[in-house]
């Protein structure tokens, strides 16, 4: 009798990994079937041209903005923040401390005040 129960036992063993092993290699097949590959690659593609034309904008706009400064301190229309303040004043953006010296100031030319000889700061009105 126990020949007899080992021997259903490996049978139902054998059967049930057949049926598994045959459900993965066809899980597989239609995983790598042409049009699934295809349809990943072009999946792949459009996500990584999609990153690469946020990364060129992204580029742009920095370069904007760095163009933007450059062209305020020749035609002397930048000033840092440190050179406006006087001492003990202290500038806070959103409530947190920050160093005065990295805050830049672009004024428009259009409304520029005239100033009073020192370079940034406006004459009292």
């Amino acid at each position: 009798m126990k020949r007899v129960t080992w021997f259903i036992g490996g049978v139902a063993a054998g059967a049930a990994g057949v049926g598994y092993a045959k459900k993965k290699v066809r899980s597989t097949a239609a995983q790598l079937a042409p049009a699934r590959v295809a349809q990943g690659a072009v999946t792949k593609v459009r996500s990584t041209v999609g990153h690469a034309v946020d990364a060129v904008r992204e580029g742009r706009h920095a370069m904007r903005a760095k163009q933007a400064e450059m062209t305020a301190r020749n035609e002397g229309r930048a000033a840092s923040l440190a050179e406006v303040l006087g001492p003990g004043d202290q500038v806070q953006v959103d409530g947190v401390p920050v160093d005065a010296a990295q805050v830049m100031v672009l004024r428009d030319p259009d409304r520029m005040a005239p100033t009073s000889g020192s370079r940034g700061r406006r004459s009292a009105r």
